[in-house]
């Protein structure tokens, strides 16, 4: 088999990222002086081999951690310790393109014991060693920037022309070593494009459960980078169809379990997957970067479905209810994984008001419906206009464009009682401090139900004004 070689198209490509900067020539020498080589590795590398923009840059050298330090601190004062006990040392550098970091880290070689959660570290001495412990074959390739040599034991470039995501070792020692690899191949899929190897498959399949000793905190940070992606659907499904989405976010395997063979309902995990790329294009179209808590709530609209699936007569299916099971659903998984306190708030908040719209589409709403709505969703309304847009998938020309119309009119209706009545910061007419003033009465429960009561007045009626807010509070109060 003849082994792929640099074309001089992709030599230019990774010298320029090592030129590109003329302070890593001074690096190098640094190293070369100490006695050492400096190779510029993994997704440097790859993503400069792929024409694709090189945003990090990831060093790998013989030298011990506290040599690095040295050697970096010889170069700038900018230095820190990013994990000496991985052996990485970080440093900063002024340069042409503004502050360059970079990060420097020992040879070494990881394994995980079977039942801890971290790993035990092993520094090497050889760059061969380095390579054959990396995650992936397109990203075990490195470029001495003290030779220039290029270094590819495994057959990256070979697999990085095909698309092919193969280990450098054997997956099963490769997602044993390391078992978060099994959900980074499912982000390579989507963020590269490619298609992981069969005995990739095959491994992440039969090893699912060794998901298990990695630590929440992980395991979410891998699912959030590749949510990011800018096509996340191939490595959904592929956690899905390893059984890894069964162990780290059940409720998305548990919609592809939904089984319809009698054709009742739509298939609700294809339905979701298309409601997240829908999601992502309106998140473009509308002028936003990748969002994170509404693509998660594009995964979750819909997990509250398989447990309030019910049978009705005349061979229909319901499922009542979903949006509220769904919220508490999604508030207990994305707790479990430990996204933060708002972020779980709001994609709660998401899943629960998915559905508010779709009355409205059936039927005029008063300008009190349309300002409970945006009270409703509060500071996630762009994000449900978003969720909600998305959420129609159906092939029916005639009634999606309805459904559309009737969204359109309703953003239209939204901004225009924006413009007249300040929607964005719905309020009573009265705060609290003229509401004590006005019933005589100090701070206290009856303080909060007279605000309560003025809030919805507001909402029914619009702007009142001070002295008719002054009138009906008064007449609510005698009433009570």
């Amino acid at each position: 088999m003849t082994v792929p070689s640099l074309t001089p198209e992709q030599r230019r490509a990774l010298e320029g990222v090592v030129l590109a900067e003329p302070v890593i020539g001074r690096v190098a020498a640094a190293f070369a002086d100490a006695g050492h080589d400096l190779h510029l590795v993994g997704g440097p590398v790859r993503d400069a081999l792929m024409g694709r923009a090189v945003h990090d840059l990831d060093f790998t050298t013989g030298a011990r951690p506290a040599e690095i330090e040295t050697i970096l601190r010889s170069l700038t004062r900018s230095t820190w310790d990013i994990g000496r006990a991985f052996g990485t040392i970080g440093a900063s550098f002024a340069a042409q393109g503004g502050e360059l970091v970079v990060e420097v880290t020992t040879h070494r070689a990881d394994s995980y014991d079977p039942s801890s959660r971290k790993p035990t570290v092993e520094f090497g001495d050889t760059l061969s060693g380095d390579l054959a412990r990396r995650d992936f074959t397109v990203n075990a390739m490195a470029l001495s920037v003290v030779t220039g040599a290029f270094t590819d034991p495994h057959g990256g470039l070979g697999d990085l022309a095909a698309g092919v995501l193969r280990t450098p070792s054997a997956p099963e020692v490769s997602f044993s070593d390391d078992p978060l690899r099994m959900m980074r191949a499912a982000r390579f899929t989507a963020q590269l494009g490619f298609m992981a190897a069969p005995d990739v498959v095959e491994a992440m399949t039969a090893m699912a459960e060794r998901i298990d000793i990695i630590s929440a905190e992980r395991v979410r940070d891998e699912l959030s980078r590749l949510l990011l992606t800018d096509a996340p659907r191939p490595g959904l499904d592929l956690l899905v169809r390893t059984g890894l989405a069964a162990r780290v976010v059940p409720e998305l395997a548990a919609l592809e379990a939904e089984v319809d063979e009698h054709g009742r309902h739509k298939d609700i995990y294809a339905h979701t997957l298309t409601v997240l790329e829908q999601s992502i294009d309106l998140e473009r179209a509308r002028g936003h970067a990748p969002d994170l808590v509404g693509r998660l709530a594009a995964v979750f609209h819909d997990v509250g479905k398989p447990p309030t699936k019910r049978f009705e007569g005349g061979g229909k299916v319901s499922f009542h209810h979903h949006d509220v099971v769904g919220a508490k659903m999604t508030a207990k998984r994305l707790t479990a994984l430990r996204f933060s306190t708002d972020d779980v708030k709001a994609v709660a908040r998401l899943v629960e008001l998915h559905l508010r719209f779709h009355g409205y589409a059936d039927a005029d709403w008063t300008d009190a419906a349309v300002r409970r709505y945006v009270r409703d969703a509060g500071d996630q309304l762009e994000r449900l206009h978003i969720l909600t847009r998305a959420d129609c998938t159906t092939r029916n020309a005639r009634k999606a464009n309805r459904l559309r119309t009737a969204y359109e009119q309703l953003e239209w209706r939204i901004d225009e009682l924006a413009a007249a009545e300040e929607l964005d910061a719905l309020r009573p007419d009265l705060d609290g401090t003229q509401i004590m003033a006005i019933l005589g009465i100090k701070p206290g429960r009856e303080v909060g139900e007279a605000y309560r009561f003025l809030l919805e007045r507001r909402i029914d009626a619009g702007p009142l004004g001070e002295e008719r807010a002054r009138e009906e509070l008064l007449a609510w109060w005698a009433e009570r």
